[in-house]
């Protein structure tokens, strides 16, 4: 079946695509207004985008109403925000601070969740989050009803107990990510993968001579 996106409604093109696109790795994006008013909140259209700089992109949806959530009005204002990564531990956690609750409620408070300040940006990262890090905005894109951000990594926070520090060695599995899944509710878990090498073109060759 093929689709015609100028002549699909904008919530259609969205359950397609979010149902189709997975697993997508969750930001859980904590950000501080000018006024000092603290915010966390989780967002799948996310993904790194380079290394050098190295940059975080995330898109964040407008209000119904076409005025920005809490968060992205946080980091345009202020220019800072911690993305913190989602272990299956605080699953609970990250989704009750996808709750739509006006701007001075304190998600993370509610959540039961453990801050500790950021060592160069304003928002304090999440304690329990295997991975946070502290970003600074790059460029912000609007983009229709969407606001594109670009933040770069200006530090690196992961739990001791998932790097072999001398060897840069992450275990990833070890950190029990979850990923956002299709439609209502529906998460994935990172306790199953396979591997592939990438393969070499020189290798491929000579298996083609000999073979």
């Amino acid at each position: 079946m093929e689709f015609d996106f100028s002549q699909v409604a904008a919530g259609d093109r969205y359950k397609l695509m979010s149902a189709s696109i997975t697993p997508r790795p969750i930001a859980w994006v904590t950000s501080r207004s000018a006024a000092g008013v603290a915010n966390a909140a989780p967002f799948s259209f996310f993904n790194m985008v380079a290394a050098d700089p190295p940059l975080l992109a995330i898109g964040f949806l407008r209000q119904s109403d076409g005025r920005h959530k809490d968060t992205p009005a946080n980091i345009l204002e202020t220019k800072e925000f911690v993305v913190n990564l989602v272990s299956e531990k605080d699953a609970e956690a990250m989704n009750f601070t996808c709750i739509d609750a006006p701007p001075d409620f304190d998600e993370a408070a509610h959540a039961g969740l453990s801050l500790v300040p950021s060592s160069v940006v304003a928002p304090d990262r999440i304690a329990s989050a295997p991975v946070s890090m502290e970003c600074r905005l790059y460029q912000a894109i609007e983009a229709g009803q969407s606001t594109i951000v670009l933040g770069e990594v200006v530090r690196f926070h992961i739990h001791d107990a998932f790097i072999d520090a001398e060897r840069l060695h992450v275990d990833t599995m070890a950190m029990g990510l979850v990923a956002r899944m299709h439609g209502a509710g529906w998460y994935s878990r990172s306790d199953t993968s396979f591997q592939l090498m990438r393969p070499r073109y020189a290798d491929w060759l000579k298996a083609q001579n000999d073979g």
